[in-house]
């Protein structure tokens, strides 16, 4: 096996491997489970841990590459005509092959998957578009944040409340393992170009901007957009008694994705022929290792997407109902702060995030004060969520106090850390969390009777908000601590070196 591969694929296994244990504890304790559903259950894990690990491998191989190629080919173009048009146009096709936008719109009864899918990718688009034009323009990232969530919440009030949950949700899932690659690469191939000190720091936050997209076009749809066959119905699991019974659920199912991620997939190839083809910038060898990166990446969609729809996001849909509907429906809340320390704790790219604030800061701030950080930051998100879903308590109450707190910090960190933490947002909510979490927080609100769009939703959100709050308080610890201890002891390596003050990086 490719050593790269099983690299991925080992990641991936870390991931999944928690919940795998969570959830066979809660089968033989509090919720038992039939043995076919078990099955079905394990048999779904090992295909996402298969399907992750192709598909991570796949988007690094092909997503990373044609990002810096073609962010670094528009800087140099210099033409504003050229450059805002295909940054809409890329935005859109690849978050239309994102898995975890085709996770949340298939739990989504009030909207069409097609009208949700269309209408989040065009957020991103524009709003890659406003990334863009906030390099080029040199606008303070902090400023702009500022701007457009206020926005947000004033157009919020406008629009239904069973759309509020659903478009926080969709900010933080947009930002997966497939956007997420191609639009760090395209800020760090455009930044790339310019030759000023702050090109660098302008590489980060393009992801944060592009995850406000979806949430602002989510609510203009529920302002112009009513649906008449808005019904949610309960997931139902298929009777499974034989293992033959598993594997013909799965085989079953297989076609129907696949058909969905050729769909996705055939824009993605199509612009990266036509990018080839009018600039010739990759050479041959490249060309097929990138060939290579789109075959692993469909390989993984497919089998990441029927893993998760036939067997893994039914079982914590039944989890969560059983857990609600029982007198013990309060260990949802410890429950939920175990699964949510841990999940963050195994996604393989906070890891690389934690590496880049540890670099960035000379030590100061390090990878095992992130990891805690954000564990318990995330904990605290689900346990939230939990209470949610218990209660019917409105998501304002939480969102509108948690992004005051974190634009308000915004204003007293380094504008590169102020980058990596919205920017991060978006890494801590990975595919475990659209695809355990919310299944489960809808399985629980079903067996409460509360209202499944207005409550259960929203949880993709409140892991998304947890590392904004984490790492810039953790910027103030080191900015506190730079100016307390003697310069020359605290200051990163002469080549990272960070300027608090100013944000900049020599």
């Amino acid at each position: 096996m490719n050593e790269k591969l099983k690299e991925k694929i080992k990641e991936s296994l870390s991931s999944v491997l928690p919940i795998t244990a969570i959830v066979l504890i809660l089968s033989v304790t509090l919720v038992p489970m039939e043995v076919g559903t078990l099955a079905l259950f394990l048999a779904g894990a090992m295909l996402l841990i298969v399907g992750m690990g192709f598909f991570q491998l796949g988007a690094e191989m092909a997503m990373t590459p044609l990002g810096e190629g073609v962010g670094s080919q528009l800087m140099k173009s210099r033409h504003l005509a050229l450059i805002l048009p295909v940054c809409f146009l890329m935005g859109t096709i690849i978050t239309i092959s994102e898995p975890d936008l085709q996770v949340l719109a298939n739990q989504v009864a009030s909207i069409p998957n097609p009208v949700l899918i269309w209408t989040v990718a065009i957020g991103v688009g524009i709003f890659l578009i406003v990334a863009v034009l906030r390099i080029l323009f040199h606008i303070r990232l902090s400023t702009l944040l500022l701007g457009l969530y206020i926005l947000l919440f004033v157009l919020s009030l406008f629009s239904p409340s069973t759309f509020t949950a659903v478009a926080f949700d969709a900010g933080g899932v947009t930002t997966g393992p497939m956007t997420v690659p191609f639009i760090m690469a395209l800020g760090v191939g455009l930044s790339a170009v310019r030759s000023d000190e702050e090109g660098t720091n302008d590489s980060f936050g393009l992801v944060a901007l592009c995850s406000i997209g979806p949430i602002l076009m989510v609510l203009l749809l529920g302002i112009f957009y009513h649906p008449t066959d808005a019904v949610y119905t309960p997931v139902t699991i298929p009777l499974t008694v034989t293992t033959q019974d598993v594997a013909r659920h799965f085989l079953t199912a297989l076609p129907q994705y696949a058909r969905e991620v050729a769909l996705s997939i055939l824009p993605v190839a199509g612009v990266f022929l036509v990018f080839q083809l009018l600039t010739r910038r990759y050479r041959r060898r490249q060309l097929l290792r990138m060939a290579v990166g789109f075959f692993y990446t469909v390989i993984g969609l497919i089998l990441f997407l029927t893993g998760v729809n036939v067997g893994f996001a039914p079982v914590g849909n039944l989890l969560g109902g059983g857990l609600a509907g029982s007198p013990s429906k309060w260990f949802l809340i410890p429950i939920g702060v175990v699964i949510g320390y841990y999940i963050v704790k195994a996604e393989p790219a906070v890891q690389v995030l934690n590496e880049q604030v540890e670099d960035l800061t000379g030590g100061a701030v390090s990878r095992k004060m992130m990891n805690l950080a954000l564990s318990v930051g995330v904990a605290c998100a689900v346990a939230l969520a939990m209470v949610r879903v218990l209660t019917g308590l409105n998501i304002y109450w939480i969102v509108i106090p948690g992004y005051a707190v974190a634009l308000l910090l915004s204003r007293r960190v380094a504008p590169v850390l102020v980058g990596i933490a919205f920017d991060s947002g978006g890494v801590a909510s990975g595919p475990m969390t659209s695809t355990f979490l919310l299944p489960l927080a809808m399985g629980a609100c079903t067996a409460v009777g509360g209202n499944v769009v207005t409550d259960a939703f929203g949880i993709v959100a409140l892991v998304s908000l947890a590392p904004l709050i984490a790492i810039q308080v953790l910027g103030l610890v080191y900015t506190s601590r730079t100016r307390r201890a003697p310069a020359q002891e605290h200051r990163p390596p002469e080549d990272t070196v960070v300027d608090m003050e100013e944000g900049s990086s020599t």
